[in-house]
């Protein structure tokens, strides 16, 4: 019986009562399940007709289109949050009071806010004129960078400090140890913290509904109150397909994080060290009172060294 770290490994008895309490609470799920499908089947939600609008040619352009216009926000406000994360957390960490008191202030204010209302500032024109494209991207850049940022700090500073100073030691400038020792380091650490923040970034995009920006919930929303079937609205059919397409996307980004992290454990990294070979000593020349060393590097090559003898004078 093996036992972990954090706790100690169940006994006969914790076992047995570990499997009762898994089929207590599989029967518990399968059962809830089961009740709101019936739920669900006699108020007539599984009818055909409901599900067939999303054969019609229009309504798939729509999804298309909507699919696309978030994928389009997302991807810049991804880039753009991470790029701006960056600056963030070297102001976070800057030795200058001032520049360090400002990203404090900007981060914390930021993340305090909820981003709803970013968005919405932003849109009717706080900064200027926006479209909601631009509402939207800006919004998701400010707040997801601040959170982002603080991400990167905690891996930054989880760098042992020992390698901070060697770098110093060795002559580097602080960008240079920012960008060739820490950060490389703290991106690999955080990096399913990152991919999760932008799996949350990702969710987020659907506050666009909220300034009539043409993503998936507010096709959505569209679909299901501009289509009736037989005077009944098809909510429930239009929850479960855009549910299915966000919670494939999502599934696709942790996917990718999961193959990126195994991909950085896979990587070959580091010095290679040449094979250690043992010197064979030739005692040659003592004529000229000289000891030859012979030996072969790791390239297969003989080196030859001549050491005084214990003899001569």
């Amino acid at each position: 019986m093996s036992a972990s770290v954090l706790f100690d490994a169940p006994g006969p008895k914790a076992r047995v009562r570990n499997i009762i309490y898994t089929v207590i609470g599989s029967a518990a799920l399968l059962g809830g399940i089961a009740w709101v499908i019936l739920r669900l089947n006699e108020k007539g939600e599984f009818d055909p007709a409901l599900w067939d609008i999303f054969n019609y040619a229009g309504i798939r352009q729509n999804i298309l289109e909507a699919l696309l216009a978030t994928l389009q926000v997302f991807a810049l406000a991804g880039v753009f949050s991470l790029v701006f994360a960056v600056v963030l957390c070297v102001a976070r960490l800057s030795d200058h009071k001032p520049v360090r008191w400002v990203a404090v202030v900007f981060i914390d204010l930021f993340r305090s806010i909820p981003l709803l209302i970013t968005i919405f500032a932003l849109w009717v024109g706080i900064l200027g004129t926006m479209s909601p494209f631009w509402a939207l991207v800006v919004g998701l850049t400010i707040y997801n960078g601040c959170v982002q940022a603080e991400v990167l700090r905690a891996g930054v500073n989880a760098v042992p400090k020992g390698q901070k100073e060697a770098a110093y030691a060795i002559g580097l400038r602080k960008s240079q140890v920012m960008t060739l020792v820490l950060f490389p380091q703290a991106i690999r650490s955080m990096l399913p913290t990152i991919i999760s923040q932008l799996v949350v970034t990702l969710k987020d995009t659907s506050l666009g509904f909220m300034i009539l920006y043409p993503e998936l919930l507010h096709s959505a929303r569209l679909i299901a109150n501009n289509t009736p079937v037989n005077g009944v609205y098809p909510f429930v059919q239009t929850v479960a397909v855009f549910g299915a397409i966000y919670i494939g996307l999502c599934l696709v980004l942790s996917w990718l994080a999961t193959w990126i992290e195994k991909r950085g454990r896979r990587a070959k990294t580091g010095i290679k060290t040449g094979k250690a070979v043992e010197p064979v000593a030739a005692e040659v020349g003592k004529a000229h009172g000289t000891t030859n060393l012979m030996a072969s590097d790791p390239r297969g090559e003989t080196i030859v060294t001549d050491t005084p003898s214990d003899g001569a004078n």
